[in-house]
């Protein structure tokens, strides 16, 4: 079998992917499992959401995706309050930059559904496989069936076997934090904010969602040491959210009131993932190719910022080069580099600093939130950096 595009991955970035590539002409196939998700209930949230920055949501619209999604699912973030772990304090607002939004807070589900449901009305080839060996210019399937092609995408996922089987070069730094998530009810309105708590004890955010039946509702992020997250997770459900709940209240300082949990707590262990973005026929995107501190949550604009430089670049080759030529995919390396190594260093080194216990660093950051909070050029620069991708 020969086709030009395969597309190894049929999460949000591989789907994106294969929507984004076909839309500007290209012939591609998806090479995965088969996927399905459950319709929504309305009083029941996916345990996943995103930040989506303004520049994801043009390119989610520009792709035919973000219409399809209820609007009474998506929560825009209006404002931003950063706390520091003395009296350091930043407030960000739209408004501060021109700006409608800062973000929309979306379910991962609800992004994963209407994706699949444009991939199969745009007719995308779609094999329900899996891939288990690479070879510039082929890959082969689990059924063992090598499919000849000019260009394959690995968005696969974080532990990427096709990037294994690629032998492309990857390095994980464990954090030593598991990022625990859990939806919360709060005695407080969110009015549209975002809020965030850098602690001894790790990062806490809380995201705003749809209110529920005349109750509010946040998505809790909580990035947690990863030995006071286990003892967490390893207490009976009763006695977990009591704990839970107790920490919460102490943690946000009161500011939305009372934290009920209203879903399952749910984690997953947090690394510094990065890998050549490119070989021989092949290119990687999304958490295959990078992954950071979700401090900024800017993991999916980070992959979503991949998908919108493959697909431009490969449309835009000249006619007489391959989909995977060598410098079809130096020129979407050259394209991510900035931004990828931007977040990355920008995310790092906040978890650096707000990990460092000595008393002159702790004054120093503090100091410096409240500096940045009174210097509103500086508001606009930041809010403008975290809207692209």
């Amino acid at each position: 079998m020969s086709t030009p595009i395969v597309i190894c991955g049929a999460g949000i970035v591989g789907l994106a992917s294969a929507l984004a590539l076909a839309r500007r002409g290209q012939h591609v196939t998806l090479l995965a499992p088969a996927r399905t998700v459950p319709p929504a209930s309305a009083d029941v949230y996916h345990p996943r959401v995103y930040a989506i920055s303004p520049a994801s949501q043009r390119f989610l619209n520009e792709i035919g995706v973000w219409d399809a999604m209820p609007a009474e699912r998506i929560t825009p973030v209006e404002a931003m309050e950063i706390h520091g772990d003395a009296d350091g304090r930043v407030e960000l607002n739209a408004w501060q930059a021109a700006q409608p939004q800062l973000a929309w807070i979306v379910e991962s589900g609800e992004i994963e559904r209407v994706l699949l449901q444009a991939v199969r009305m745009f007719g995308i080839a779609w094999i329900q496989d899996r891939a288990v060996a690479y070879r510039p210019g082929a890959v082969q399937t689990s059924a063992g069936d090598w499919i000849e092609t000019e260009l394959v995408v690995a968005a696969d996922g974080a532990s990427s076997p096709l990037r294994t089987a690629a032998g492309i070069p990857h390095t994980s730094v464990p954090y030593h934090e598991t990022g625990l998530v859990v939806h919360l009810e709060t005695e407080r309105p969110h009015q549209g904010t975002a809020f965030q708590w850098f602690r001894d004890d790790g990062v806490l955010a809380l995201l705003p969602m749809p209110d529920i039946a005349g109750t509010h509702q946040v998505s809790m992020v909580w990035s947690m040491r990863e030995k006071q997250a286990a003892e967490l997770q390893a207490l009976p459900t009763d006695e977990q959210t009591a704990r839970l709940e107790r920490w919460l209240l102490e943690a946000s300082q009161g500011r939305l009131g009372r934290l009920k949990v209203r879903s399952k707590l749910h984690g997953f262990p947090l690394t510094l993932d990065q890998s050549r973005m490119t070989a021989p026929g092949i290119a990687l995107a999304g958490d295959a190719a990078h992954r950071v501190h979700p401090l900024a949550g800017q993991g999916l604009n980070l992959g979503l910022g991949d998908v919108e430089a493959l697909a431009r670049v490969v449309a835009e080759r000249e006619s007489y080069r391959p989909a995977g030529d060598e410098r079809v995919l130096r020129r979407y390396q050259r394209a991510r580099a900035e931004s990828v190594l931007a977040m990355r260093v920008a995310t790092d080194g906040l978890h650096k600093l707000f990990r460092a216990p000595q008393a002159p660093l702790a004054w120093l950051r503090n100091v410096g939130m409240r500096w940045v909070d009174g210097a509103p050029v500086l508001k606009r620069y930041l809010i403008d950096g975290a809207s692209r991708n």
